[in-house]
């Protein structure tokens, strides 16, 4: 294509002619905010996504949390401030978090065990490739299908209680309806299935460490233990930050495995499957989302508590 300078007609003076001039500054603007506006052109679909199925629900959950909808009639009623009033007044409700202490204390093992593979791994390891799709493989499977295996798994007399038979562990247990035992069964779980997330994540930023630090460090004659600690786990404060709020807002809102594997049964039954019942078992939808919203800004001041903990570090040039 020709250039513009070059397209445009001379005039006597060998400049380019005024009327042709007056054109091309005419079309600079023109151009200028059609190039403005190709980015939202392309975001145009996934913003149109994210308001209708994450901001437009949000909005009216915490409209109806301020009615007495039942979920099924199309009329309902604003009782204002009520359904909070209710949840923080009835002590039933908050009593699920106890099951939540369960999950924050397997995040804690999880994100160690995954630190640790990681950081094994990351080095020259005999079949290292192979104990990766290990690790991550169950983040892969389906948590309706993890919760089906382990029901039978932890069934009594089942396969991990022939396990335990193995190693001079014998009885049967009642793994999923004893209270003392489902919350540590379903903990367990967890850590199974959500390792291999917090270990891909922990790999990929041990390898993106400049490998001249590590020569450098040899040289100086650290060993491996010193490695980790003064270029590895700096090299992840940021990371590490990030797993622990989000492993902090799954316990609190962990639903998926124990609502498979006990329904809520036995000590079992945290804040999300409480809060499922409400709507669906008692038709208290308007209390349920009052609920949602508690559970949200929960969520929420945990992560703001945490980034004033633990605050991001910043580039400086």
């Amino acid at each position: 294509m020709t250039p513009i300078s070059s397209s445009l007609k001379r005039g006597p003076a060998g400049g380019p002619r005024p009327q042709d001039a007056a054109r091309h500054s005419r079309q600079r603007p023109r151009r200028r905010w059609r190039q403005g506006l190709t980015p939202w052109l392309f975001l145009l679909v996934p913003l149109a996504l994210l308001i209708t199925f994450s901001y437009v629900p949000i909005i009216n959950m915490i409209v109806y949390s301020f009615t007495d909808w039942d979920g099924v009639s199309p009329d309902y009623t604003f009782t204002g401030l009520e359904n909070y009033f209710e949840i923080f007044t009835r002590p039933e409700l908050f009593r699920v978090f106890v099951a939540s202490a369960y999950y924050l204390g397997a995040a804690v093992l999880q994100i160690v065990l995954a630190l640790y593979f990681a950081t094994v791994l990351s080095f020259n390891t005999r079949f290292r490739n192979l104990f990766k799709g290990i690790l991550f493989f169950p983040y892969l499977i389906n948590g309706v299908a993890i919760g089906f295996v382990f029901l039978y798994f932890f069934q009594e007399g089942g396969t991990f209680d022939t396990v335990l038979r193995l190693f001079g562990v014998g009885g049967e247990h009642l793994w999923l309806g004893d209270p003392d035992l489902v919350n540590y069964s379903l903990a367990g779980v967890s850590v199974w299935r959500y390792m291999g997330l917090n270990f891909v994540l922990f790999l990929g930023a041990i390898q993106s460490i400049a490998p001249e630090l590590y020569e450098a460090a040899e040289l100086d004659g650290a060993n491996r233990w010193q490695q980790f600690r003064f270029i590895i786990v700096p090299s992840l404060r940021p990371l590490i930050g990030l797993t622990a709020i989000l492993a902090i807002s799954g316990c609190l809102s962990v639903f998926e495995i124990p609502y498979i594997m006990t329904g809520g049964a036995g000590a079992s039954e945290t804040f999300v499957i409480q809060t499922i019942k409400l709507a669906f078992r008692f038709n208290k939808t308007g209390l349920a989302s009052a609920a949602a919203v508690v559970l949200l800004v929960i969520i929420l001041l945990v992560a703001w508590v945490q980034r004033r903990i633990v605050p991001e570090e910043r580039a400086t040039s």
